[in-house]
């Protein structure tokens, strides 16, 4: 029993250590972009969103909300408490779940991520 335990354990060794080389560029990539645009551009985009609270653009809202939640470094964690804040300022709830859902879908970090997995998982997470 303990000799197909070892043989499993480097069985799972080995696999992670190939995904982990294969993947490693694409996961620095994604963490220093994600990281510049947190500290460089994070103000900018909530202010242009809060902003949009203001303008009467109807359903054509979520375009921009959506385009700035794309450009959101945040991750599903750091979206709901900007989310409710939002909300608690009168965002309209359409424009705030464009917003939200461009964020934790289309995160930076996460598109890098996925574009190391190969096209079709990029193109999973795009549809």
């Amino acid at each position: 029993m303990p000799d197909v335990v070892q043989r499993e354990v480097i069985y799972i060794s080995y696999y992670f250590m190939v995904q982990l080389r294969q993947i490693f560029f694409y996961w620095v990539l994604g963490m220093v972009a994600g990281s510049l645009i947190s500290v460089f551009a994070k103000d900018a985009i909530h202010s242009l969103f809060s902003r949009l609270r203001d303008k009467k653009m109807g359903i054509w809202g979520i375009i921009p909300a959506s385009l700035l939640g794309m450009a959101s470094p945040l991750c599903m964690y750091g979206t709901i408490p900007i989310a409710a804040s939002f909300s608690r300022q009168g965002m309209r709830d359409d424009w705030l779940a464009a917003f939200m859902m461009s964020s934790i879908l289309l995160n930076p970090q996460l598109i890098l991520y996925s574009t190391a997995l190969g096209g079709t998982a990029l193109a999973v997470r795009q549809s």
